[in-house]
């Protein structure tokens, strides 16, 4: 009996520890500190815990909670986990062959969150992203954002925290080259491609009036799941996340945007610098890319390095995303060093990799700066964010260590090549 006690104390010591050391209080002192949100500190202080951050502030300024775990960070910086605004982590898929938009696709089907793509984008201090299906239709599906702490199912990712995993994400649609195919259900020019999306939009609408106008279950419409997706998009629930390169793409997407009234947030924006002013005028932002090596799409060949600067200074708000792997999630911030490189502020610069990304996935609140009341989501680095010497040591989310450059097999997702990320990893370590 005794035994039997002894052992029942050592198993549920075992199921509180973890409980404890999550909520037990942290301190980070001596860093850079980079709240975004407001200057940067020197020799800064920030308190975590149960998840959040506590306080922020000058070091002699904060209170720190009796037993907190000390962390020196002399000659490091922190600064918020990064926003990725769009990848394609987590080996996803979208719509098939069958029709040119799907907004019944959903993501959350299709994501492996166990997949090592995810921790490569620890490894870059990515901390929260939008997972996304590809451009090659006009509507491959509804889209997904997760935040990187661990798990092994697609929910316990889940970066909303009022609401399901279902309904925790946006729409992806593109237009362009990349929807465009000779042969099947998928359009051949662009006017075609933009008509079939009105056409879909108005069957949406009518959908959508029948519903509101049933007076009892019996007079509700069939269930539809592909209207259920746009109806979503209509009534706010979820933004439209739009792949589009060209001028006059861009364009029409905002005009499809102010016909049906949906969030819009333009991605790539390839020749976003020539109508910066429009974008602007519509209050719509962009989550732009930077190529730094030559190739890709006939459409993108008048991207430069420039275009965040002009749709900043245009009044636009901008962030960078990767869409890994066009972008390896491990050089993340590298991009907003370009555009810094071609005269976008420091200051544009740092929030497009964090409180813009948040904000265009409606997550301002909870990420993207270090606030006092936000998730605790931060990178520690061992210098300047914009310089290409600079090492991602460790990413935090929600209070726990998701990556460390120390630990041996981390280090191998931040330093490894490709054989790190395919299917062959799990064989090499057995």
């Amino acid at each position: 009996m005794r035994t039997r006690f002894l052992i029942f104390a050592v198993l549920s010591l075992c199921l509180v520890l973890p409980l404890q050391a999550q909520d037990q209080p942290h301190v980070f002192r001596n860093a850079t500190l980079y709240p975004i949100s407001s200057e940067p500190i020197d020799s800064g202080t920030m308190v975590v815990q149960g998840g959040t951050i506590q306080a922020v502030g000058e070091a002699g300024t904060v209170d720190v909670p009796d037993g907190a775990v000390e962390h020196d960070l002399e000659g490091k910086v922190v600064m918020p986990g990064l926003v990725d605004t769009h990848s394609h982590i987590g080996q996803v898929s979208g719509g098939d062959g069958s029709a040119a938009l799907h907004p019944d696709a959903r993501t959350i089907d299709a994501i492996n969150v166990r997949h090592p793509s995810l921790n490569r984008a620890r490894a870059g201090g990515i901390t929260t992203v939008q997972v996304l299906s590809g451009s090659g239709h006009l509507m491959s599906g509804q889209t997904t954002y997760l935040k990187l702490r661990e798990g092994g199912t697609v929910a316990d990712l889940n970066a909303c925290k009022d609401r399901p995993i279902e309904d925790c994400g946006g729409m992806k649609m593109a237009n362009g080259t990349n929807p465009q195919r000779e042969n099947g259900p998928f359009p051949g020019t662009r006017a075609r491609a933009a008509a079939m999306v009105r056409e879909q939009f108005v069957k949406a609408k009518e959908y959508q009036r029948k519903k509101q106008q049933a007076e009892s279950e019996a007079e509700m419409p069939d269930r539809d799941l592909r209207m259920e997706g746009l109806i979503d998009v209509l009534e706010g629930r979820r933004t439209v996340h739009f792949h589009t390169h060209r001028h006059d793409d861009i364009l029409t997407a905002i005009r499809l945007s102010e016909e049906f009234d949906f969030d819009l947030v333009l991605h790539h924006v390839s020749e976003g610098w020539k109508v910066a002013e429009e974008i602007a005028e519509a209050d719509v932002p962009c989550s732009i890319i930077v190529l730094d090596s030559p190739g890709g799409k006939k459409e993108a060949d008048d991207l430069v390095y420039r275009t965040g600067r002009v749709l900043n200074e245009a009044g636009a708000d901008v962030a960078y995303h990767t869409d890994d792997p066009i972008t390896d999630s491990r050089l993340f911030l590298r991009s907003p060093a370009i555009g810094v490189r071609a005269g976008m502020s420091r200051e544009a610069a740092l929030e497009s990799v964090t409180l813009a990304g948040a904000r265009m996935l409606g997550m301002a609140d909870e990420v993207g700066s270090l606030d006092e009341g936000k998730d605790a989501d931060f990178i520690v680095l061992n210098g300047d964010p914009l310089s290409v010497y600079t090492k991602i040591e460790q990413t935090w989310v929600e209070g726990e260590t998701g990556f460390d450059r120390s630990d041996p097999d981390d280090r191998e997702f931040a330093t490894g090549g490709y054989r790190v990320y395919d299917d062959a990893i799990q064989h090499v370590h057995e």
